[in-house]
């Protein structure tokens, strides 16, 4: 058992704070947390006060585990004060941000007092999200480099971004919407990264169905399963399974 803002709730091994504060419906802000990523604490929005059972202080509650006898406020003044200087640091970050501005809404934030920080990355806010799902995916295309305030997210070297594949993980869970694609063609252009990717067709309608290394990436890993990797569009899939359904399905006269 764990107690959050006075009340005890039951908690497994192996969860965090945040994960039973989401469960019984207890409103805890985050930025660079994603449920099909591992956890990593880098903007600290989602801070909370422990005050008994474990270290005693703020810490990000995506990555403080359960334990029994853990007692935490999300919602203390000294919480509240923590995550109000967060978000005006990020409001300097990303000020034309939709997600920034509605969590600087919600914790009763209009402006913020610092200068506009990273003018240059164009609103991103240093969460990592983009970094940690190229590499779930195994890409590795792109990686934090330099300190302070030259931080940022890039590929190598700061040279075009030859290991992306094209999956467009990284604009999925990019939260300011900085990390961009476009098509143009048979081209997938990875704005952010510098890349540029042929686009495969679909054999049956001539739709674009993904870049050319995704479907080479997923050919390797799947190559001993036994399992084809055809390059049909959704509808064209759908019609091609529907067609095989029904040979399968319709019994003759």
């Amino acid at each position: 058992m764990i107690t959050i803002n006075g009340r005890e709730f039951p908690a497994r091994d192996g969860e965090t704070v945040l994960e039973v504060a989401r469960r019984e419906g207890i409103w805890i802000p985050t930025l660079c947390h994603h449920e099909g990523l591992n956890p990593y604490g880098s903007c600290r929005i989602c801070v909370v006060e422990v005050t008994a059972g474990g270290r005693p202080g703020l810490t990000a509650s995506c990555t403080l585990p359960v334990s029994d006898g853990l007692v935490v406020e999300t919602d203390s003044e000294r919480v509240r004060r923590c995550r109000q200087v967060l978000v005006r640091l990020l409001l300097a970050m990303a000020p034309n941000a939709p997600v920034v501005r509605e969590l600087a809404e919600k914790l009763g934030v209009t402006d913020t007092p610092f200068k506009r920080l990273g003018a240059d990355k164009d609103g991103c806010i240093l969460c990592g999200l983009c970094v940690r799902a190229c590499e779930q995916v195994g890409a590795y295309a792109i990686g934090f480099a330099f300190r302070g305030v030259r931080r940022r997210v890039t590929p190598p070297f700061g040279k075009q971004a030859a290991a992306c594949m094209g999956c467009r993980a990284c604009e999925q869970v990019c939260p300011t919407g900085t990390v961009k694609f476009t098509e143009s063609g048979d081209r997938l252009f990875g704005d952010t990264w510098q890349a540029e990717l042929q686009v495969v067709r679909c054999p049956e309608c001539g739709a674009p169905v993904g870049a050319q290394p995704l479907f080479g990436h997923v050919r390797e890993q799947l190559d001993n399963t036994g399992i084809a990797v055809e390059n049909l569009c959704p509808i064209c899939r759908r019609k091609k399974l529907a067609g095989e359904m029904a040979a399968v399905c319709v019994q003759p006269k």
